[in-house]
């Protein structure tokens, strides 16, 4: 699998399929990395590569993607990742599909780069609604991992990054909540229900957006063919040329 690197990340990433591009962001929370997308409902790396050029990512200290850590690292961190690996790729616009992080992750691209944005799909976005310590926990597990490679962090570091990631913002934990209802770009929301991925969360996030849409039902097995129908009636909607 190919790899993109820049002054102290190396990003592992793949490519399937030619048309407009698809950016995809995984599941996974801190481990968000190309093979979470085989424990989705469906897998877009399999169900959209026939019609679009599909560009998959670990991020950085997931998978197979390794960087450098620092406390002032955060949301815009992974963001900057993102849009690299596009330039690098020469990908001007670009739709992009996230699941779970992948919706904060989508939301900082929105607000970073909207005019490179021509579509967004997300799926059971995380987001804050009386779970704060569930993302603490989280991103300590993670971290936990991670310290054997990163032996020279202070711990410090480790308390400022999980800072950056989980204690500001707004609901979505990259954006605040005012930065949503300033974006346009059309979304598709497809909605969470459980502790890291709250029904009103999305529910909120499809109100303050003007460009967003909710899709309440896709994700149980009598819904995922409509969902998915969904999706691509998206898709072929705002990427045709």
């Amino acid at each position: 699998m190919p790899t993109f690197e820049r002054p102290g990340v190396t990003i592992r990433y793949e490519e399937q399929g030619s048309g407009s591009p698809v950016l995809l962001i995984a599941p996974g929370g801190m481990r968000s990395a190309i093979d979470f997308w085989e424990q989705a409902p469906w897998n877009p790396i399999e169900h959209l590569s026939d019609r679009y050029r599909v560009i998959a990512m670990d991020q950085r200290n997931a998978g197979g993607s390794v960087a450098d850590i620092h406390g002032t690292d955060g949301w815009p961190t992974y963001t900057t990742d993102q849009l690299a690996l596009l330039d690098h790729l020469d990908v001007g616009e670009f739709a992009v599909l996230g699941m779970c992080i992948g919706g904060s992750f989508t939301a900082s691209l929105l607000a970073t780069a909207p005019q490179r944005v021509r579509a967004a799909v997300t799926l059971q976005p995380i987001g804050r609604h009386e779970n704060q310590e569930r993302f603490h926990e989280m991103f300590d597990q993670w971290a936990q991992t991670q310290r054997e490679n990163h032996a020279d962090v202070p711990e410090a570091d480790w308390t400022e990054f999980r800072a950056n990631m989980y204690d500001g913002g707004g609901m979505l934990f990259s954006v605040p909540d005012e930065a949503l209802a300033r974006i346009t770009t059309p979304w598709l929301v497809l909605m969470g229900g459980d502790r890291f991925h709250p029904e009103p969360v999305s529910r909120r996030l499809a109100e303050l957006a003007p460009g967003a849409r909710l899709v309440e039902r896709w994700k149980e097995p009598e819904h995922v063919e409509a969902g998915r129908a969904a999706v691509d009636e998206f898709l072929a909607e705002h990427l045709s040329d």
